[in-house]
């Protein structure tokens, strides 16, 4: 179980408030990160080094193709040129940080150790840059719904009073012949997957994440929310839920 909060504040006109939550149950292999930053941000990558040995070589690569950086035994690490300035080195191993992260940053970054006998990956992060968007009397989340192999996104609009979602409930039957649906029940946003062997539900309260609904905020500030929770089903089919809110509040100065 994973819990991370990552918060920073910024005096400008408006007192600006970033909050990033992953909460992350799963059990077995080894699955892809979920990493979500705001544009203009770093990013830190980390690898399990476990079993590693000192012959190892270690690459990061950026959506299966281009290397971001070597590292080799015994050597000072090797940064891509497109990388050059962007790329520092934390006091973990192998481990990166990403510089001033752009839209067209987001993808799928992975760490591949090559060993003597084979290579094999290590890590991988989904990386979402994402660009502030903001309204002063309504609250904006896009909801994603998604097992492995399928996925349903929703739009979900809240003012002070009520919520509402665009088109309506969301459904689908995915390639393995599971069914997956998206619904609001109220203020509730419902992620639900059922197979032949088992039934998983993930809920998320949207007063969680939208002050203008819940009414509490009563300063000017801004702020960015980002919420991913995976569950892994009895069958080993993963389901997860992601919420975005980013919104302006301007109750009470």
């Amino acid at each position: 179980m994973t819990l991370i909060y990552r918060t920073w504040k910024k005096n400008l006109h408006l007192e600006t408030c970033l909050l990033y939550v992953v909460f992350t149950v799963f059990t077995g292999s080894s699955a892809v990160t979920p990493v979500f930053v705001q544009k203009g941000k770093d990013v830190t990558l980390d690898v399990m080094t476990d079993g590693f040995h000192e012959d190892d070589i270690v690459l990061w690569r950026f959506n299966t193709s281009s290397v971001i950086v070597t590292f080799s035994p015994g050597k000072e690490p090797i940064v891509s040129e497109v990388y050059t300035g962007r790329v520092e080195f934390p006091q973990k191993k192998y481990s990166v940080t990403l510089k001033n992260l752009q839209e067209s940053d987001s993808g799928v970054y992975t760490a591949q150790l090559i060993g003597s006998a084979e290579t094999q990956t290590v890590a991988e992060h989904k990386l979402t840059v994402d660009s502030v968007s903001s309204s002063s009397d309504s609250c904006n989340l896009t909801v994603t719904c998604s097992t492995q192999d399928s996925d349903i996104t929703s739009r979900v609009t809240c003012d002070t009073t009520t919520c509402h979602q665009e088109g309506g409930e969301r459904s689908k039957v995915t390639t393995s012949g599971a069914s997956l649906r998206l619904y609001l029940v109220n203020s509730t946003m419902n992620c639900n997957h059922s197979n032949q062997v088992s039934w998983t539900k993930d809920t998320k309260e949207t007063g969680q994440v939208c002050p203008q609904f819940t009414g509490k905020n009563k300063r000017r500030s801004f702020c960015c929310f980002s919420t991913r929770c995976l569950t892994r089903t009895h069958d080993g089919k993963l389901i997860s839920q992601e919420l975005w809110n980013n919104s302006v509040n301007g109750i009470g100065d």
